[in-house]
């Protein structure tokens, strides 16, 4: 095992980390620019709430189908094409930068547009991790898709602040749609192995609802994969509220500068626990390594939400986002171990489809809440001024640090509810969960 650092199927994994390493920081520039741009030309929550859900439209409606065509289709070559697609609708949002001509529903319809490609990238590359890493190295190259997303979590912000003062937001688009080209070239440099496992059963000729549906009953048929698969529903609802509303938190009481910086100290947060996943490679029993780091997410994440202290935010930032890459990467760990390769699209799919629509639902309510509810709560002369304001102060952006606190402690009680929970506590060593194993090609369920 020592040697599989070494072998031809971990280089090709490396060479294609990396281009999705630079296509992420680029991504990270447009995200963080369009969302500073959008928020300083309304002024409110809900625009930028509402180009989050935008973002998550097409995952939810297009996921199952995506997977179901990914198990069928060249994982390699669906990448390129779903990253060629990403880079052509950057392109044509820096052109209507550039001519001026930019309006909101402009910025939904392309990153919707940019969504769709991504539902077909994701899933063709997780379920190619499994035809490029062997199965004792999972925790680690999980690791390292977070660390990926962490470098850009920490040069993005730094990084976008200082380009749109020089090259402005067109400049910064364009930056990306480089970074694309650069993850296509990698794809293009390697090939990847064949998969080696016979069909599930499922067949070209199957139809394809039918086939979209095996997935669904995949789940449904384990307990524990289901069990997983609500715990990260409430989960990724929870953290919708924390996506949406983070940028505006900041915002509230400092300037995009400031911002930059905070979210530069989250991202080394998230470098630190993602190269300690991926040097680690994560507990022998993973969901204790889950619930574990949820728990320490959940209270980061109501730190984050105390008091309006800059400071105070991004040492609160770091902490979620340490604990961020354990959460995410043994989770999908433990998939990519149970799961059937020939089956993992459409599995991973609508798992990523299940936890986008919470995430979507937290996005529809995070604009009203805090714009209409919680802010007029929390303001001066609000009705929670003397009693939870005495605590986490008054005034813009308190009603938003109220929502952080409220998630994160629900999600430190999901983490402890989900521990004394046994269907998902022994996840991976449940007999149904771990049942029809393919033993001559590897630990799958």
């Amino acid at each position: 095992m020592a040697s599989s650092h070494r072998t031809p199927r971990m280089r090709t994994f490396y060479v294609v980390w990396t281009g999705q390493l630079i296509s992420t920081l680029g991504s990270g520039l447009t995200a963080f620019a369009v969302g500073v741009w959008l928020y300083q030309q309304t002024g409110t929550v809900s625009p930028l709430a509402f180009l989050l859900l935008f973002k998550a439209l097409p995952v939810i409606l297009l996921s199952p189908l995506a997977g179901t065509l990914v198990d069928r289709l060249d994982k390699r070559l669906t990448m390129i094409l779903s990253d060629s697609g990403a880079a052509f609708t950057t392109l044509m949002l820096a052109l209507l930068f550039s001519l001026g001509r930019v309006e909101t529903w402009h910025l939904y319809v392309l990153v919707a547009l940019a969504s769709v490609f991504e539902t077909f990238q994701v899933p063709a590359f997780f379920t190619s991790l499994t035809l490029l890493v062997p199965d004792d190295q999972y925790g680690r190259a999980s690791g390292l898709t977070q660390v990926a997303r962490a470098l850009a979590d920490i040069l993005a912000p730094m990084l976008a602040g200082v380009l749109m003062a020089a090259i402005r937001v067109q400049g910064v688009l364009l930056i990306d749609f480089v970074t694309f080209l650069a993850a296509v070239s990698a794809l293009l440099l390697v090939r990847f192995p064949a998969s080696s496992l016979p069909a599930d059963g499922t067949s070209q000729e199957h139809l394809l609802l039918r086939e979209i549906m095996s997935g669904f009953r995949y789940i449904m048929e384990r307990p524990g994969l289901s069990m997983l698969l609500v715990f990260f529903v409430f989960v990724f609802f929870l953290f919708g509220f924390i996506a949406a509303l983070i940028e505006p938190l900041v915002l509230s009481i400092t300037s995009p500068q400031v911002l930059g910086l905070v979210l530069s100290v989250a991202g080394v947060g998230l470098l630190g626990g993602s190269l300690t996943l991926s040097a680690w490679g994560g507990p022998r029993r993973r969901i204790n390594g889950v619930l574990g780091f949820c728990l320490l997410f959940g209270l980061c994440v109501a730190g984050i939400g105390l008091r309006p202290v800059p400071g105070l935010i991004a040492l609160a930032a770091f902490g979620a986002h340490f604990s961020a890459p354990f959460v995410n990467g043994l989770n999908q760990a433990i998939w990519q171990r149970i799961v059937a390769e020939s089956i993992q699209g459409r599995v991973f799919a609508i798992q990523h489809m299940a936890t986008r629509a919470a995430q979507a639902l937290a996005f529809i309510l995070a604009g009203p809440l805090a714009d209409t509810v919680c802010e007029p709560l929390m303001a001066a002369d609000g009705s929670l001024a003397g009693s939870v304001g005495a605590v986490l102060g008054v005034g813009d952006g308190r009603g938003i640090g109220l929502i952080f606190v409220v998630a994160g402690l629900l999600m430190a009680l999901l983490a402890v509810l989900g521990a004394l929970n046994p269907r998902l506590r022994l996840v991976e060593g449940d007999d149904k969960t771990l049942g029809s194993p393919v033993h001559a090609h590897g630990p799958v369920g």
